[in-house]
């Protein structure tokens, strides 16, 4: 039986036929559905973990036990999950073990496009890069037998488009879940410097091992047809080169660390252009290179966003490669037969308790450094009130640090960071900023939920990804325990009070928290009438719209609400200064 699966579906899939018994992560995208479609399956156990690092290492532990584990991350997560997953290939594994890294090229949702190909290498660990929903599940099975045949553990590297577009998957039977001994070995497991030193040795061992099952895998195959053209690729970049270049001969790689060196030497001497096609860095043109093999690559194919059909096509074109497109594909550059499509840059929801913060951050015009989650959206218009966003935790250390080498901003920079994204990462940072005798204003927005990546639970959530009811953390006592004694929680949409306590705390000369408390519109789906326009106050100012309010336009130079949209939170009320704007109603008057 077949089934229409998406990438991240059939790896949940094959991680459930291939016998795996612990699952864990963090929410990511593009990989989040992984995790959520395997905890659906009977006799298996899945978690979102705090973070990234968390995930990793409670995988090596149900690894240590015996048991087949899957650990899924968004790329920039493999950068918090480092620390144990270069040591992990020193020791290696007792039941298999696969990381899915879930790279972003053309940044969908990510701020940054790094190409995750390299960690593996890195790391001296086999990496397996699937094309489609249908590799993408066997794969899971292969890096699961080859985890455990080479006791080390294997990189699964998809990327948005395998992981969410949808393929043909055969469907079979759940395999075996038994678990394998467990055996105490401290030369294998316990890494000190002198049983450290063997293990370096050992892994070295295991990559000539693997270098030479790469050169027969299957995961690596030559499909000869013209040889005038002899194309090198992996992952959907095949799929992109099939269809650009459908006649020519085609090395497809599946197993791209170890790259199977003979192999493609071989395929090298077959043909009489050589031309590597991938997405992102060269990664394997470079290593085609330094073989000694004459190749083209980027000097014509983009360093960075995501490729596609039309993208090839037009760069064959103009390398003189193609003369002109196969029937049915369109250059990316021939906008006569490409639609004008007008831009939907994303915006916080109508209701987003998120808003009034952000506005009442704007109004007190403070210097806000920000973090991971719906909210960044704040830094845009007409809001702009965010000033920097870099990483997952990366907004309170950001506000200490600005205090410290300019003490005069001290008391007008605030940082604010999600409950989620504090849970992550941001805990250190408030312990770093009372520690260090700080004395910033940290804004948790506590809207309950993991909102960004689709609503996941987390620690302060009061429930599991497996739909059991947990502890949840409760973040005032939290960030007393660290050492905050003034704690303040504040409702968002309450725009006066807002302002009031985050003048006050930011005056203070200690650290202080302020809890932004309010649940997420889309968690709670309680709404109420919509906002009444009365046109005869309305002088068209315009006041309204600069909340960003997707439910607020304007129509005969008069302020609208969509009645269907709005949520009835009641910004829009507090900020217009005629008094145009009205609870009730479901309807413009």
């Amino acid at each position: 039986m077949k089934e229409l699966l998406s990438g991240n579906e059939a790896i949940a899939r094959g991680a459930y036929e291939f016998g795996v018994t612990v699952a864990a992560a963090y929410p990511g995208t593009p990989s989040t559905e992984i995790l959520e479609n395997f905890s659906r399956y009977p006799g298996v156990y899945a978690e979102w973990a705090p973070n990234e690092k968390v995930a990793l290492e409670v995988g090596i532990g149900a690894s240590l036990a015996g048991a087949r584990t899957l650990v899924t991350m968004k790329h920039v997560g493999v950068n918090v999950a480092a620390d144990p997953l270069l040591t992990f290939a020193y020791t290696g594994v007792n039941g298999g073990f696969v990381l899915v890294s879930a790279d972003d090229p053309g940044m969908h949702s990510s701020q940054n496009e790094q190409d995750n190909r390299y960690y593996a290498r890195f790391a001296k660990i086999p990496l397996l890069e699937p094309s489609d929903s249908r590799e993408a599940k066997e794969m899971v099975g292969l890096a699961l037998e080859i985890s455990e045949e080479f006791d080390i553990p294997v990189m699964l590297r998809t990327t948005t488009r395998v992981a969410h577009s949808q393929g043909l998957v055969e469907i079979g039977e759940p395999g075996s879940r038994e678990l394998r001994p467990y055996q105490k070995e401290p030369q294998k497991y316990l890494m000190v410097p002198a049983f450290a030193r063997l293990r370096r040795a050992a892994l070295e061992e295991r990559l000539t091992k693997l270098r030479e099952y790469a050169e027969n895998s299957p995961l690596n195959a030559v499909e000869w047809r013209d040889k005038a053209v002899g194309v090198i690729t992996s992952g959907i970049s095949y799929q992109y080169v099939r269809e650009a270049l459908p006649e020519a001969s085609v090395l497809k790689l599946g197993m791209t660390n170890p790259l199977p060196e003979a192999l493609i030497r071989d395929f090298a001497a077959g043909v009489k252009k050589l031309i590597v096609i991938e997405e992102l860095e060269p990664f394997i043109e470079e290593q085609v290179k330094s073989m000694g093999i004459a190749a083209i690559g980027k000097e014509f194919i983009p360093q960075s966003g995501e490729l596609g059909t039309g993208i090839l096509v037009e760069k064959f074109i103009e390398a003189g490669i193609l003369e002109q497109p196969a029937a049915g594909i369109t250059v990316e550059g021939n906008t006569s037969t490409v639609p004008v499509v007008p831009g939907r840059p994303p915006v916080m929801c109508p209701g987003c308790p998120h808003r009034g913060l952000f506005y009442a951050l704007k109004k007190l015009k403070l210097t806000v450094t920000g973090d991971i989650g719906c909210y960044t959206l704040s830094g845009l218009p007409p809001l702009e009130a965010m000033d920097c966003c870099v990483c997952m935790g990366a907004s309170i250390g950001a506000a200490h640090g600005v205090s410290k080498a300019n003490p005069a901003m001290s008391n007008s920079t605030v940082a604010v960071i999600g409950d989620s994204t504090f849970l992550h990462s941001g805990i250190t940072g408030l312990l770093n900023m009372v520690y260090n005798n700080g004395s910033g204003t940290v804004i948790i927005l506590d809207n309950s939920t993991t909102a960004m990546t689709g609503h996941q639970h987390h620690p302060g959530t009061g429930r599991t990804l497996m739909g059991a009811p947990a502890p949840a953390v409760d973040l005032e006592t939290l960030v007393r325990a660290l050492g905050v004694e003034r704690v303040r929680v504040v409702n968002p949409l309450d725009l006066a009070k807002v302002q009031a306590i985050i003048r006050e705390e930011t005056s203070a000369a200690e650290p202080s928290v302020i809890i932004s408390r309010c649940p997420c519109v889309l968690l709670t789906k309680e709404t109420k009438p919509a906002v009444l326009v009365e046109k005869d106050k309305c002088i068209g100012c315009k006041i309204c719209i600069r909340l960003g309010c997707p439910s607020i336009s304007m129509q005969d130079r008069k302020a609208r609400i969509d009645p269907v949209s709005c949520t009835g939170c009641g910004l829009c009320i507090q900020v217009c200064q005629e008094g145009a704007l009205v609870k009730g109603g479901n309807a413009d008057a």
